[in-house]
């Protein structure tokens, strides 16, 4: 097993941390994934959790829709990481799967906040964004413009911030 020295470089869509040959990408290859997401996209349309509106709901307390949905999906999770530490449950490949803690910092607040401001302005979370756009609602493309400069002014900056 390879050893991981700068988190940063790692693709992990390409790379395989086992000596294994990774996967040769053809148009039929991503076809499931494409696939998928349509899918995915469509439940997230029938939900109504990208829908501006339920948003402006949530952040304005007016509504439990949104709150409900996220609330099941952190349960979901807390249940699948308890039973991945409990059962020691390996990876596709055999491989253990490590949970590690990770220290707090203070800019993950900061972060958070950014992030909820954004949201809480645009109606639009960064998930669902491709989703949004696909109900024809073209407004949702200055939402995606804005959070790929931000990612792109995150990396610019990355190196001054605490972390």
């Amino acid at each position: 097993m390879k050893k991981i020295k700068d988190i940063d470089t790692l693709d992990f869509e390409t790379q395989n941390l086992s000596n294994a040959e990774p996967e040769k990408r053809t148009v039929g290859s991503l076809l499931k994934y494409l696939i998928l997401g349509i899918g995915f996209g469509i439940v997230l349309v029938k939900a109504e959790v990208i829908s501006w509106f339920r948003i402006q709901e949530m952040f304005r307390l007016e509504s439990f829709h949104l709150y409900g949905v996220i609330g099941t999906a952190v349960v979901v999770g807390l249940i699948s990481v308890q039973i991945i530490k409990r059962f020691k449950v390996k990876s596709i490949s055999g491989e253990p799967i490590n949970l590690d803690a990770k220290p707090f910092s203070k800019g993950q607040i900061f972060g958070g906040l950014l992030f909820g401001f954004g949201w809480a302005l645009t109606g639009a979370c960064p998930g669902p964004i491709y989703a949004q756009i696909g109900t024809g609602v073209a407004v949702f493309i200055v939402t995606l413009l804005s959070a790929l400069a931000g990612t792109w002014f995150y990396g610019l900056i990355r190196e001054r911030l605490p972390h």
